[in-house]
């Protein structure tokens, strides 16, 4: 790799060899010379600072927007819950920090008593979502219906958790084979 340190130098100055630095570089010499950059283009030093620039796109960018339905997975809530604005509109970027930062008391309600959406219910169960689905839960669930059925223990949750730990225990495995592997190629 040593012989190819500075080639790309090496070619411009090749290529423009003639050219004084801060001239505009041309085809033929002497006092007729022609132009080889294009009408309509300018040179990088005179064009307005990039700084500029930067400030002239920050204030034409709009605020970023999302769906109610990502800014409800987001939260972690289940949307049809939420009150009819929050569904009917859509969340800026801002708001969603400031509805983390500060839940409003149906957020508050929502994510304590739900109804909660499936991925929510699943890690509450300790199963996956596809288990849930196995189970025959389809709909969201509330905190009670989910405390309820933590209590009745039934066969295929006991089924599914057994399966989820065993995933975890197989990732647990496979992490540290890689970490083994990558420390003795080191």
């Amino acid at each position: 790799m040593s012989g190819t340190s500075g080639r790309r130098s090496c070619q411009i100055r090749a290529h423009l060899a003639g050219v004084t630095p801060g001239t505009y570089a041309s085809r033929n010499e002497g006092e007729s010379a022609e132009s080889v950059i294009p009408p309509g283009y300018r040179l990088w030093s005179e064009v307005s600072s990039a700084a500029d620039t930067l400030d002239r796109m920050k204030s034409q960018q709009t605020a970023q927007t999302m769906k109610p339905a990502t800014a409800a997975k987001k939260l972690g809530v289940y949307l049809p819950a939420t009150p009819a604005e929050f569904q009917e509109g859509v969340v800026s970027r801002a708001e969603l920090n400031e509805l983390t930062a500060n839940p409003p008391e149906w957020l508050r309600t929502l994510r304590e008593r739900g109804p909660h959406p499936r991925p929510v219910v699943a890690a509450k169960l300790g199963v996956s979502i596809a288990g849930l689905a196995r189970g025959g839960v389809t709909e969201a669930l509330t905190t009670e219906q989910i405390e309820a059925l933590k209590d009745a223990k039934p066969e295929w949750l006991e089924k599914e958790r057994a399966t989820q730990a065993e995933v975890r225990k197989e990732t647990v495995r496979i992490k540290k084979r890689n970490a083994e592997r990558a420390a003795s190629e080191d």
